[in-house]
């Protein structure tokens, strides 16, 4: 067996180097934005965090208590604790909305209000500095205030939060920390937000409906068939044997599924019944999920534009990327670059044989002012050639349709004839008349007539 090679060690950003006038700001507005970002540090720093925290956590099951707890894991989980009190402290009001209590602007107004003190009281005083850096990804981590929603860009936010403490050093980034912010402290935040779904009925945030993955959440899985990846005891098609243990993110996501939907499994998840029936490995599970993660999470403009970015995540190009123009760099050196997977959909959902590589369509046109994508292995084109319907009488003659035009029916034989651009007039010529019957006239049938009975000579 084949290990794979140690992953580049994450960049260390110093209190010191942060430039007041680079706070983390909604940036991305368009499509292109979303490409420019995929260019640069920020992204290449949250795909190796990524890409460390999944490895960390491969062949552990949970529950998961460590021998030795980080202090730095702990506070955050005590902080995390405290905001499941305010739900208690806040109970939703009584209102006929389905999706969106109003009792959840008042959770959200207080964690504005009180943002900065919890991270004064989560951080050394010598990151206090930071706070600015980092309190707009905590607000974003928990849902929209104002619709009132909750989805997988809130999931990113709050692991681009745990991607800031990781840069400041709060929390080292080394194999048995990084276990226990996935296996401790992303498990509390996962109970936190389904509890806030349930007590204020938080709308899915641009769900997919039957064709996503999940309504709410997409790294559990990511991080779940990471924890499966190695082993060959538990199939994938086990996902399916309901009710499934508890012994990772992937088995809880599912299960919370089945908690807040009903009817048959295949019907309102998909794409999951489709992994589970589809792919024989969890290896490539994984590997497709975070090739998934990136087209239609990171690579979605209406999910990724209510992120912050800058400040910590460098809103700056890197210096793996390749680049067609000179631009202004920091002196600091870019790690190697990790990037997250190619950007296409996962291997489960297109009709190509598993692991075949597409040809990737033409490239975009970006404007002057960014700098080109890198490329990625492979993508899906959208815009494949119909299969035709018919067939051909000989080989090289006319195209014979399948089926031949309808002639006029009982529905359309009375409808009017309509042109491009002139309103009709007159109405389609009525079918012939039949002879109607004269007064006293037997109108029951008596079989033929004697001159149409009578043989012709």
């Amino acid at each position: 067996m084949v290990l794979p090679a140690p992953l580049p060690a994450l960049r260390e950003v110093h209190v010191a180097s942060f430039d007041p006038s680079d706070l983390p700001i909604l940036r991305i507005k368009t499509d292109e934005d979303v490409q420019f970002w995929k260019g640069t540090r920020g992204y290449d720093d949250y795909g190796l965090f990524l890409r460390r925290l999944a490895a960390s956590v491969v062949g552990y099951t949970l529950p998961y208590s460590d021998p030795e707890p980080n202090p730095a894991v702990s506070a955050m989980i005590n902080l995390l604790d405290k905001l499941d009190s305010w739900i208690d402290e806040i109970p939703p009001l009584h209102t006929p909305q389905r999706f969106g209590n109003l009792a959840f602007r008042t959770w959200g107004k207080r964690l504005e209000t009180e943002c900065d003190g919890l991270l004064h009281s989560l951080l050394p005083a010598a990151l206090h500095p930071s706070i600015p850096f980092i309190s707009p990804y905590l607000l974003t981590s928990f849902g929209s205030f104002t619709r009132m929603d909750y989805g997988t860009g809130h999931e990113t936010s709050f692991a681009l939060f745990l991607l800031c403490l990781a840069l400041l050093r709060f929390v080292s980034p080394e194999p048995g920390v990084e276990r226990q912010l996935v296996l401790c402290v992303f498990v509390r935040y996962m109970r936190l937000c389904w509890r806030l779904q349930d007590v204020y009925k938080l709308e899915p945030a641009g769900s997919h409906g039957v064709w996503g993955l999940d309504d709410y959440s997409f790294l559990s899985y990511v991080f779940g068939s990471a924890q499966l990846r190695d082993q060959t005891e538990i199939a994938v098609s086990a996902v399916l044997r309901h009710p499934l243990p508890p012994t990772n993110l992937y088995f809880m996501s599912i299960m919370r599924i089945l908690k807040v939907k009903s009817g048959p499994f295949h019907e309102h998840s998909s794409q999951l019944y489709s992994i589970a029936t589809g792919v024989q490995y969890w290896s490539k599970v994984h590997s497709g999920l975070f090739k998934m993660y990136e087209a239609e999470v990171l690579g979605k403009r209406v999910v990724v534009q209510h992120v912050p970015l800058g400040g910590l995540l460098k809103w700056d190009i890197s210096q793996n990327a390749p680049s067609t123009m000179t631009s202004a760099t920091s002196s600091t050196a870019a790690p190697t670059q990790i990037p997250l997977m190619a950007a296409t959909t996962a291997p489960w959902a297109s009709s190509a044989s598993y692991g075949t590589s597409i040809p990737s369509p033409a490239s975009f046109t970006v404007a002057p002012s960014r700098i080109p994508p890198r490329s990625f292995a492979t993508r899906l084109p959208h815009n494949l050639p119909s299969r035709p319907t018919g067939r051909r009488a000989s080989p090289g003659g006319p195209f014979v349709p399948a089926r031949a035009p309808l002639g006029p029916t009982a529905s359309t034989a009375l409808r009017g004839t309509v042109r491009p651009g002139i309103v009709p007039r007159t109405l389609a010529s009525p079918p012939p008349a039949t002879h109607a019957p004269a007064e006293g006239d037997d109108h029951r049938y008596s079989g033929p007539s004697e001159s149409e009975a009578r043989p012709s000579n």
